[in-house]
């Protein structure tokens, strides 16, 4: 029996340009370079919809596309799911950290959605295959907010609301020092970074990101924000965050290796409120999340420091 795939694809940004294409392969399978070089082999990976060899340099605009491997179907897996709003149309899942959202490389039968198809079957085949019912996503450590669409008539007009920037999205995030102004927008490109191809940076060529920020409390060498994304680029908040010199505490990707006492053992970063039309009946929804244990002990330890 022939493996069900999953396809994804990329178009060559200006930093990806010269690159391997094997490499890119591997980077957007999320599998190692062995494991790549195979896919190239057996022409499940084609360099503008036509296969090529592992060592051809991409150039931009290239079209990179991947056919993944996938188990048949999707396991339901009962799980504990707070949802913190619930209709016949739309789900707001207060996702906790630590909890892979969908489906990928090493995470099969453990993720949010086997637990939602689990509890809402009528998600299963809804969206993006092996990811049903997302709108969007969260990163596995940040916790908080996620919606999820029961019907396809909502899963397209909230994905239509996203895509033109009319959903909230309002995070609490923790940085290392103390910014020189209370208020500011981020307003750089994200881009894959060229020498790390799982990470992200800002860098010409990439795509159009912007990020607000406020400070809601303040201590000598850390800023409690507020954070709004005006888009919703991966990774988004940690880069432009790190790129002005202010990384999140607790991130282990981008946060230059800085220690802090209110560490809590992941990204300190929290999805606290979302506002957006409701798909169906046009009317505001504003749903909010309280601040997990484990960030509310962390501010505690600053606090009493």
């Amino acid at each position: 029996m022939t493996a069900e795939r999953s396809e994804v694809t990329l178009r060559v940004a200006d930093s990806d340009a010269g690159s391997r294409f094997d490499k890119l392969v591997a980077s957007l399978a999320s599998v190692s370079r062995a494991a790549a070089a195979t896919l190239v082999v057996d022409g499940e990976a084609t360099l503008n919809s036509r296969t090529a060899k592992g060592n051809t340099r991409v150039e931009v605009g290239d079209r990179v596309t991947v056919r993944i491997p996938v188990s048949v179907g999707l396991m339901p897996v009962p799980m504990p799911i707070e949802i913190a709003y619930r209709d016949n149309e739309v789900l707001v899942v207060n996702k906790a950290p630590g909890r892979v959202v969908h489906p990928g490389a090493g995470h099969d039968n453990d993720t949010l959605v086997n637990g939602l198809v689990y509890q809402y079957e009528e998600l299963s085949g809804l969206g993006e295959e092996r990811r049903w019912g997302l709108v969007h996503r969260l990163d596995k450590d940040t916790s908080g907010l996620l919606m999820v669409a029961r019907t396809a008539e909502a899963f397209d007009g909230l994905r239509n609301q996203l895509n033109a920037r009319e959903i909230e999205r309002v995070y609490t995030a923790l940085v290392h020092g103390s910014l020189q102004t209370s208020t500011g927008t981020v307003d750089a490109p994200i881009v894959r970074d060229p020498h790390q191809p799982t990470k992200m940076a800002v860098g010409q060529g990439g795509r159009f990101a912007r990020t607000h920020f406020q400070a809601i409390e303040r201590w000598r060498d850390h800023d409690l924000l507020r954070v709004t994304l005006e888009t919703g680029r991966t990774h988004q908040i940690r880069v432009h965050l790190q790129s002005i010199g202010h990384p999140l505490v607790g991130d282990p990707v981008y946060g230059d290796r800085l220690t802090s006492i209110a560490d809590p053992g992941r990204v300190w970063l929290h999805a606290t409120n979302l506002r957006f039309r409701h798909p169906i009946t046009d009317r505001e929804i504003r749903v909010a999340a309280s601040l997990p244990r484990d960030l509310v002990e962390s501010l505690e330890a600053l606090r009493t420091s």
